[in-house]
């Protein structure tokens, strides 16, 4: 295992040494169209969004885009403030995975009940942990028990049961397991936020110490992600931090802040709160590979080895997302939370990274206008509208925790 001294003196050196493929420059990001997607966004009821494009081949080409407001008393909205990232914690639960399969203390090709507290999973189960992080298991999403239900306003189904109430892992994971598998493990995608409470029950397992804890001494310490933490079960966001809104299914109805909610809900799946600074550094570590410390070559070549999720351009690895733009692929994740929307996304060897973020959920429109930044902001001028991601049924676009 590489040590956390290499992780942090590599990190170090991202502002100084370029970082990557030894390929051609990547274009110089349109500025103007990476605007007119986050004014969608506007348009279609985020109070503010901004887009963080950081090149480590070439920073005089980098910029920040923020239009709107950081919350609704009309604070303008600021780019260097944390947020809830949802799903984009996917990506750090795969690498504390990722780490440990290099340890040889988890087998990602035998069942995934093996690294688990005795009857988390029934016996006669064979998902194997690569099936589980690649969302091929077969495993029901337990938060479609959690969000709203039939005739439910999304609003009522959050105050229910999402901002105030404790669940334990376990308990998430039960409620996945009495629907039973979906479909023959291997045989299709089907995004589960369960698959990455799962992840995190075998960290915690593995290890012998809470999630927070190893995600801390393993990512956040040793990157130096100040901006980053995981404090489930509390709800506050420590620090300068940006307002989320839930949006009414009823249009008419003002926004919800959502800001304040009890993360345990999605837990190792989606509860990481972090800073688009973070992320940028985050990305390109991981993705610089054995170079990077976070993970061997080898690991980072098994996380971008994507299959086709059903949504044309968009494939998916072992927690990462991969997404074929008009030059070239990129990989990363997106997190919708309630309150919050983010695409964190980076280029083959981390040179350049985008993080695209809007303050508010439960809206299609706000998504897409985020998933329009990528395009420009990675492709530069003259990308057609037709390489844009489309993104296919996005069932938690509108009101789930996550992209698929």
């Amino acid at each position: 295992m590489r040590s956390v001294m290499a992780v942090a003196a590599v990190t170090a050196m991202l502002s100084t040494t370029p970082m990557g493929t030894a390929d051609a420059a990547a274009p110089s990001p349109d500025v103007a169209e990476v605007r007119t997607a986050l004014e969608h966004t506007i348009a279609a009821g985020a109070p503010g969004a901004f887009a963080v494009i950081r090149d480590h081949g070439n920073p005089d080409i980098e910029r920040t885009v923020t239009i709107g407001k950081a919350d609704l008393d009309g604070t303008p909205m600021n780019a260097k403030w944390r947020f809830r990232v949802g799903s984009n914690s996917k990506v750090f639960t795969a690498v504390l995975v990722m780490r440990l399969a290099e340890q040889g203390r988890i087998d990602l090709d035998k069942p995934l009940r093996e690294y688990l507290p005795s009857g988390t999973l029934p016996e006669n189960w064979e998902v194997t942990g690569r099936q589980v992080m690649q969302h091929r298991a077969g495993i029901y999403d337990h938060t479609d028990d959690l969000l709203e239900h039939p005739g439910e306003e999304t609003t009522v189904g959050f105050e229910k049961r999402i901002r105030n109430t404790v669940y334990r892992p376990a308990e998430l994971v039960a409620m996945s397991v009495k629907h039973g598998l979906q479909y023959r493990p291997g045989t299709q995608y089907a995004y589960s936020n369960t698959d990455f409470v799962l992840m995190g029950m075998a960290v915690e397992h593995l290890t012998g110490r809470s999630y927070g804890d190893v995600l801390r001494e393993q990512i956040i310490k040793p990157l130096g992600l100040n901006g980053t933490s995981f404090v489930v079960p509390k709800k506050t966001i420590a620090g300068r931090h940006i307002t989320g809104y839930l949006t009414n299914d009823d249009r008419s109805k003002p926004l919800l802040d959502a800001t304040e909610q009890n993360g345990s809900w999605v837990w190792s799946a989606g509860a990481v709160i972090s800073s688009a600074a973070d992320m940028d550094r985050f990305l390109t570590t991981l993705l610089a590979g054995s170079s990077g410390g976070l993970v061997s070559d080898e690991s980072l070549r098994q996380m971008t080895s994507a299959l086709p999720t059903g949504a044309a351009r968009v494939a998916y690895g072992l927690g990462l997302r991969e997404i074929t733009l008009s030059c070239g692929k990129i990989h990363g994740h997106a997190g919708i939370v309630q309150g919050f929307q983010t695409q964190s996304f980076a280029m083959r060897g981390g040179r350049r990274t985008v993080v695209a973020f809007a303050n508010a959920s439960n809206n299609d429109a706000v998504t897409q206008g985020l998933k329009d930044a990528l395009e420009p902001a990675f492709c530069g001028a003259g990308a057609g509208v037709a390489s844009r991601v489309q993104g296919g049924r996005n069932p938690l676009a509108a009101r789930r925790v996550a992209l698929k």
